[in-house]
């Protein structure tokens, strides 16, 4: 029991996170005096999660896994995942952003987001955040966070370094699971921008960049690859046993914490629509979009330079052709003058190509009407 009971360290941490919880808890009293009953509730449910998420965060910083990660390489691989998978995952259910605001005194709450949102002393902040709350963004920076902590020269760095190890690390650890989890799980205000298929995509990848981690560690080597914990005093285990576990804890228990998110993902891709197929359709559609652009940039730039005939009408078959759109809607726009700049073809070929759906549900409409 000496194992659990001993070695918690209540550094200036714990304070923070109570302070944290005061200031929240300040934020949901201001909201419900503003609120209806059933968003009071529900604001209420969600500070459950963002509180279990802070009891997480504390576990893995204060509890005995920090003490005896010094030691062993397998509780440190159980305190990366509580801080890359456990505790973001529950602050990002909690939505703690606009109680936390709301904290603020007086009406600064409404005035710092004023400012954050509009102000031009925060526009870097703003171009910061837009940038590292891109999908793929935070995605590729969760992997490569992951991935870099796990190389030999650095691991070992944050290990001789507290400094390093506390607010590099960790730091990274928990802000870039923050970011990626953004991407799966709603959390008022912020909105996910990544489609479903993209969703499973990324959980995919991301597993695989874990097992290919794990595997480095364990299959694809014979003996430890971290020198500092070749030699620590009193630990009877050999160090590449302790490795091969911690890369196992690694791969079965990541894999396992991302399994209900990439279930949830799939049922919703299933049932969203006509399921996958309509998905990828979709997604595909989106990239051709460009090149039918492109192609009716190029259809305008030779009428351009054929007879007055040929520029006089843009309703004949072969412009319906290129540019995909059923003949029915291409004759809705009718003729156009001679006179018309190249710049209103263009500008109608594309309306008419936005304005049909893929199966030529919907028809085209005159653009006077």
């Amino acid at each position: 029991m000496h194992y659990v009971l001993d070695h918690w360290s209540f550094d200036p941490f714990l304070i923070l996170v109570l302070v944290v919880v005061v200031w929240h808890e300040i934020g949901l009293w201001r909201l419900a005096r503003r609120s209806r009953p059933e968003r009071t509730r529900e604001r209420r449910l969600r500070s459950l999660w963002f509180y279990l998420g802070l009891a997480v965060l504390l576990i893995a910083v204060e509890s005995p896994i920090d003490y005896w990660a010094d030691s062993y390489f397998m509780v440190h691989m159980v305190q990366h995942l509580l801080l890359m998978f456990a505790a973001p995952t529950l602050v990002v259910a909690g939505a703690p952003w606009q109680p936390l605001l709301d904290a603020l005194p007086g009406r600064s709450g409404r005035s710092v987001t004023r400012g954050v949102m509009t102000g031009g002393w925060s526009r870097p902040l703003r171009a910061a955040g837009s940038f590292f709350l891109r999908p793929w963004v935070a995605v590729i920076t969760f992997n490569v966070v992951m991935v870099a902590w796990h190389i030999p020269v650095l691991f070992d760095l944050a290990e001789n370094n507290q400094a390093v190890h506390i607010w590099l690390m960790h730091s990274s650890f928990f802000v870039a699971g923050v970011l990626f989890w953004l991407q799966f799980i709603p959390s008022p205000p912020f909105r996910s921008q990544m489609p479903l298929l993209g969703r499973a995509a990324a959980l995919l990848a991301t597993n695989v960049v874990m097992i290919v981690v794990a595997m480095s560690l364990s299959i694809f080597t014979n003996h430890s690859v971290y020198p500092v914990y070749n030699h620590v005093p009193g630990v009877s285990l050999s160090p590449y046993a302790d490795q091969q576990i911690g890369a196992a804890i690694l791969w079965v228990c990541g894999d396992f914490w991302a399994l209900p998110t990439m279930i949830i993902t799939v049922r919703k891709l299933i049932s969203d629509e006509s399921g996958v197929g309509t998905a990828l359709e979709r997604f595909l559609r989106t990239s051709a979009a460009g090149a039918i652009a492109a192609d009716a940039v190029a259809t305008d730039a030779v009428a351009a330079g054929s007879s007055s005939a040929d520029n006089s009408t843009i309703a004949d078959g072969s412009t319906a052709e290129r540019l995909s759109v059923p003949a029915a809607a291409v004759r809705g726009w009718g003729s156009y003058p001679a006179n018309r700049s190249r710049s209103n073809r263009s500008w109608a070929s594309r309306s008419a190509t936005s304005r049909s759906t893929a199966n030529g549900e919907r028809v085209s409409e005159q653009p006077g009407s």
